[in-house]
């Protein structure tokens, strides 16, 4: 059995992961698939924490963009953030593993207000740290938050879970002709404008020299198979 490269890692999602063959909403079916992943990876002995967005109940831009204040909606976005890590630990739950949710956003009913240290002691413990409500300000994305987290845990790497193989010069699922990248630096993400994650988070990650491996998320097993240092999808590091 290969060994983990990675002692802590960052998994970030996009709340899309959770959708499944749906439109919207979260299927229960592939929660659960997620979960067996994560979970195996904690089986390895890794410390694990999870950022997942809210995009597949509400888009807080989206809305924005129909005429919703943008403090507003995005606030409304944190919310659906929750939801999704309160279904994904629930899965994971039921797999075995134990976790927590951590909000940034106070909600003491459903979940644990972020404490850093509070946090780090619950990995320290080997529980599952599901990190909801991003950062708790508006105009700050899921993926800032994952950055951010990724500092503040002393994470390794940040594992960045896609419907595509990786980082292409252009999107692969409307341009045939799209390359993809084995490696590049952050850099080039900001320079080039490449879609890994928004210019906030890459330029955290750029100047705490914090790696990022942006993979298939799609394709069983990958998660372990990142988590060991196997070659997928690209690695965008300094």
């Amino acid at each position: 059995m290969t060994a983990p490269a990675y002692r802590r890692v960052l998994l970030k999602l996009s709340g899309e992961a959770l959708i499944g063959s749906q439109t919207s909403g979260i299927d229960s079916e592939v929660a659960d698939q997620l979960a067996l992943e994560i979970a195996d990876v904690r089986a390895l002995g890794v410390d694990v924490a999870v950022v997942i967005g809210g995009g597949n109940i509400f888009r807080g831009v989206a809305a924005s963009a129909r005429g919703m204040d943008r403090a507003t909606a995005d606030y409304m976005g944190m919310l659906a953030t929750v939801m999704n890590a309160l279904a994904l630990s629930d899965a994971l739950e039921r797999h075995g593993a134990t976790t927590r949710v951590v909000t940034a956003i106070e909600m003491r009913e459903v979940a644990e207000p972020f404490i850093r240290r509070r946090a780090l002691r619950h990995l320290d413990k080997g529980r599952i740290v599901l990190f909801a409500a991003g950062t708790g300000n508006p105009y700050f994305t899921t993926d800032t938050a994952a950055a951010l987290r990724a500092m503040e845990i002393r994470a390794e790497i940040i594992l960045k879970g896609t419907k595509v193989d990786g980082v292409f010069t252009s999107d692969p699922l409307t341009d045939p002709a799209a390359t993809r990248f084995d490696r590049l630096t952050h850099l080039q993400v900001i320079e080039q404008g490449l879609k890994v994650m928004d210019a906030t988070a890459i330029s955290l990650c750029m100047d705490n020299a914090m790696p990022i491996v942006v993979f298939n998320l799609r394709r069983k097993g990958n998660i372990r198979r990142a988590v060991c240092g196997e070659p997928v999808g690209s690695l965008v590091s300094a």
